[in-house]
């Protein structure tokens, strides 16, 4: 078998001033395009300027997950301390003689049973907006985060053995969510979605 042989898959036939070559062709044949290595062509580029694809992260980053998370159970245990709030004001107030301060403790308790109502109606409406908000979410977010350590700091100084176990999950819990919040990744999150004009 020799290189010029016709029936060797391997060698290509000498004569018209080629060197015997091994494997696949150095030259497509015509009317195939020459190939640029392997895999998937490259993706066209796109424009900075609106459209194409969207800017920033696409999965939300595990610190603000948890954040997020940490939001809802919050929300539902104001929620539901708001409920049992305003059952025990009911009970309570039910069982004063005096008409007058059971009607003034009814209504003081019952204000601060909406300010709980709201305030955990505040924190589930954050954490849904964590999919689709922008920097508004983020800054009410940081405010709702930095009144929860107040807040917290508030039980330390009660000096009483449950408010300083309360101090303490408010400061830690308030603690993740303010972390979550200021860094570089909750930037890239909430700014995801404008337009670059």
């Amino acid at each position: 078998m020799s290189f010029g042989d016709p029936n060797n898959p391997y060698g290509q036939p000498q004569g018209q001033g080629q060197q015997p070559g091994y494997g696949y062709p150095q030259q497509a044949p015509q009317g195939v395009p020459p190939q640029q290595g392997y895999g998937y062509p490259a993706a066209p580029p796109v424009s900075p300027y609106g459209g194409g694809y969207p800017q920033g992260p696409v999965k939300m980053p595990g610190l603000m997950t948890t954040a997020r998370v940490l939001l809802f159970i919050i929300g539902g245990l104001q929620l539901i301390g708001a409920v049992v709030m305003g059952i025990g004001i009911a009970a309570a107030s039910s069982t004063i003689d005096d008409s007058d301060t059971a009607t003034g403790l009814a209504g003081l308790g019952f204000v601060l049973v909406a300010l709980l109502a709201v305030i955990g109606g505040l924190s589930i409406f954050l954490g849904v907006k964590f999919s689709t908000g922008g920097t508004a979410i983020r800054v009410i977010t940081i405010i709702y985060a930095s009144l929860m350590l107040v807040g917290a700091l508030g039980n330390f100084a009660g000096g009483q053995p449950s408010g300083v176990f309360g101090g303490i999950v408010s400061l830690a819990i308030g603690g993740i969510i303010l972390a979550s919040m200021v860094g570089g990744q909750a930037s890239a999150w909430f700014n995801r979605n404008k337009q670059q004009y």
